[in-house]
């Protein structure tokens, strides 16, 4: 019998959707957003990777890769033949890695704050910062602090950081590290027919890294049908900061047809 990632499913509605959260986060990313979803006419699965939420003690590679088998796996368990995704953050890069095995079955994809193919191109002494991370909460909170602008309460920051280290392995989010930071697959688009699935990329305003000129000279010149559009009052995490207004833009999006 084959295992299965864990998972939080929302809503019984015919459009199928299936959401991957960022680094710091799980599947409890996104309890802000369900009471404004519309589960009549969708069917929301929140995913967690292995080491990750509902799939905590869940062995693995930790990888994209992996990542990507895992969300088809399930997929082909609830009898989905294709889907929309949605990814956050790190879960942006994971959902094309999705995207680049099974481009038939991908409907939409919808990024929110999403690193892109080619990752974040950090050089040796950011990825040392990101990996003093593992295993210090209060540097946690410092880049949740500073992905959001600098402007929301400590306290909101120290909560994330803490959830973070509470739903996530040590081994699983060091190694997921060098999978969005230096890991580079945009080439593979090209040539794939993923690069005509429609994409809507959120990025927040005071989001200082996930930034509009980023997404023009990344996503948006990868895929042929992408747009893009800000949203006000957040930063990285809009999930968290403008719950409401982020369920009813994604969900004007995924009911388009064409």
């Amino acid at each position: 019998m084959t295992t299965l990632n864990g998972f939080v499913k929302v809503g019984g509605g015919p459009r199928k959707v299936l959401v991957l959260s960022g680094w710091f986060g799980s599947s409890a990313d996104w309890q802000a957003l369900t009471p404004a979803l519309d589960t009549e006419a969708f069917t929301y699965v929140f995913f967690d990777y292995r080491g990750y939420g509902q799939s905590l003690e869940r062995e693995g590679e930790f990888t994209f890769a992996e990542a990507a088998r895992d969300v088809l796996a399930l997929a082909d368990h609830l009898g989905w033949d294709r889907f929309s995704l949605i990814g956050h953050s790190m879960g942006g890069m994971a959902m094309q890695r999705v995207l680049l095995d099974a481009p038939q079955r991908i409907e939409r994809m919808a990024g929110i704050s999403a690193v892109p193919a080619c990752g974040s191109r950090m050089d040796a002494a950011r990825l040392a910062g990101f990996s003093g991370t593992i295993n210090d909460v209060s540097k946690r909170a410092g880049i949740i602090a500073f992905s959001t602008g600098n402007r929301l309460t400590p306290r909101w920051s120290a909560h994330l950081a803490d959830e973070s280290m509470r739903g996530s392995r040590r081994e699983a989010f060091a190694a997921y590290l060098p999978e969005w930071a230096t890991r580079d697959f945009s080439a593979e688009l090209a040539d794939s027919d993923g690069s005509k699935v429609p994409v809507k990329l959120f990025i927040g305003e005071f989001d200082p890294t996930l930034t509009a000129e980023l997404m023009q000279r990344t996503w948006l010149a990868w895929y042929a049908n992408a747009e893009l559009e800000t949203l006000a009052n957040a930063g990285h995490y809009a999930m968290y900061e403008v719950p409401v207004a982020l369920a009813t833009k994604l969900e004007d999006w995924l009911k388009q047809t064409t």
